[in-house]
């Protein structure tokens, strides 16, 4: 039987912070309701630590996650693709939903500007949340 839930791939250039961050909200606040995968178009080594300090403060652990390079397959299998700055380099296929955050990029700052973008991710992942479930 084919899979009923939405599958939503987060996209940035180095999958370190703010894609991750947006997977972390996603899978915690969608309570396994949806597939959430994350990639990057150049994927740095690790997470950026001051992204898993700022999730941390909100009870969400991203730190064991790795960065992952975007794939084909991977925009293919999703319904929804949210990219976060990766411009040109995300592949385009018909039919999927695509959506461009307009978001910081957390790699250098400390953390209270990382917590502002975090709480913006939270407030998109909500919203995105009740567009994908409008009757909840």
């Amino acid at each position: 039987m084919e899979n009923e839930k939405p599958t939503v791939l987060f996209v940035c250039v180095h999958n370190a912070g703010r894609s991750q961050m947006a997977a972390g909200f996603l899978r915690e606040l969608s309570q396994g309701r949806v597939e959430v995968l994350s990639a990057g178009s150049a994927p740095k080594d690790s997470i950026n630590q001051v992204a898993v300090e700022a999730m941390n403060e909100v009870g969400i652990d991203i730190a064991h996650n790795t960065p992952k390079i975007l794939t084909p397959e991977a925009v293919q299998e999703s319904d929804v693709v949210i990219t976060m700055g990766c411009g040109d380099v995300c592949p385009f296929y018909p039919g999927k939903r695509y959506e461009d955050w307009v978001l910081d990029d957390p790699a250098g700052q400390g953390i209270e500007g990382v917590r502002v973008i975090r709480d913006e991710i939270k407030v998109r992942i909500i919203s995105l949340l009740e567009e994908l479930f409008p009757t909840i």
